[in-house]
């Protein structure tokens, strides 16, 4: 019998293959269908940095919550939200996570903790700690876990959240997707610090950089902080360096990159042909069951747009509906 030498079982590798796996598909998916001019409103998409969703959100269950982008989708992947719903929802469908309502950049889904994407920068870091807040006095455990690019690092609401979070020392972690761009500005541009570590540091929050491109890095460092979270030693941020296939938003040329980065991005930092070629090269996982869940996964994402594109669209009734919640 083959050792294992990673941190995870082999059935929780292959499910850490299949959720990175289910990301990538659905973001090449949306990059085709976009063009063709059936999505409404901006779509951003998150190809290259599955290993950082599916790193983080191994360690969390329904409880824990978190706080997403703008760039959400592998986000609602990796944290078990249907599939099919999503893509209906980007699709403006009835039968979407947010029956049609909220469109890319505001699925959400509170019963798997995912409390929606947002297309206003930094604007999850306040909101996380509030149901940061909520898990500490409910006492079960709970973690809340917000996102935000090297570009939202910069807004006040950041680093306010920091600051809170800190004073009441909440169980929440600040995770730092730092692909090197913010929309079209290089980080070294914008921001003052050479690493994340440093801001976190001036509220006196531990903090750590990891490769954003190696699962197991990803993996490992979040399970020390976010069981320190769990434990009550409180807040911590998490900066994962990687990078992202596709430009700001879909339409993007992109012209800011160097000639010829995206191809050496997809051929030397592909987070699942590192992942892949890891896992089998130890023997652990075969060459057959990596195939094997691409191709279930293909079927899946054809199945999702499918469903989608036959779904009805939400009708006039439902425009005042979900609107007012009674308590």
């Amino acid at each position: 019998m083959t050792n294992n030498p990673f941190p995870l079982p082999k059935d929780e590798l292959l499910a850490a293959y299949r959720t990175m796996r289910t990301i990538r598909d659905f973001e090449e998916r949306l990059h085709v269908e976009f063009a063709k001019g059936d999505i409404p409103g901006f779509v951003h998409l998150y190809a290259g940095e599955e290993a950082c969703a599916a790193g983080i959100m191994s360690h969390l269950t329904d409880v824990d919550r978190i706080a997403s982008t703008h760039r959400g989708h592998g986000h609602c992947i990796a944290k078990g939200v249907d599939v099919h719903a999503m893509m209906a929802e980007i699709y403006g469908k009835a039968t979407g996570a947010c029956r049609g309502k909220g469109g890319s950049m505001h699925i959400a889904d509170l019963s798997k903790g995912m409390m929606g994407a947002n297309g206003i920068l930094g604007a999850g870091a306040p909101l996380i700690c509030g149901a940061a807040l909520a898990a500490k006095f409910r006492g079960d455990g709970g973690v809340g876990i917000t996102f935000f690019g090297d570009g939202a690092s910069n807004q006040g609401t950041v680093l306010e959240s920091m600051n809170l979070a800190a004073i009441w020392n909440l169980p929440v972690i600040f995770v730092v997707e730092n692909n090197g761009y913010a929309e079209s500005t290089s980080v070294d541009y914008a921001t003052a610090v050479d690493s994340y570590v440093d801001r976190a540091s001036g509220f006196g929050l531990p903090g750590v950089t990891v490769d954003g491109t190696d699962f197991f890095a990803v993996y490992e460092a979040a399970g020390e902080i976010i069981k320190r979270a769990r434990e009550g030693g409180g807040p911590a941020l998490l900066e994962c360096k990687m990078i992202r296939f596709f430009g700001h938003f879909e339409g993007d040329a992109q012209a800011y990159k160097a000639k010829g980065e995206n191809d050496y991005n997809r051929t030397n930092r592909d987070c699942l042909k590192i992942f892949a070629g890891r896992v089998t090269s130890a023997g652990v996982v075969s060459a057959a069951e990596i195939a094997l869940i691409d191709r279930e996964v293909a079927a899946l994402i054809d199945e999702a747009v499918g469903q989608a594109k036959g779904a009805p669209l939400p009708s006039a009734r439902d425009l005042l509906t979900d609107v007012y919640v009674a308590y």
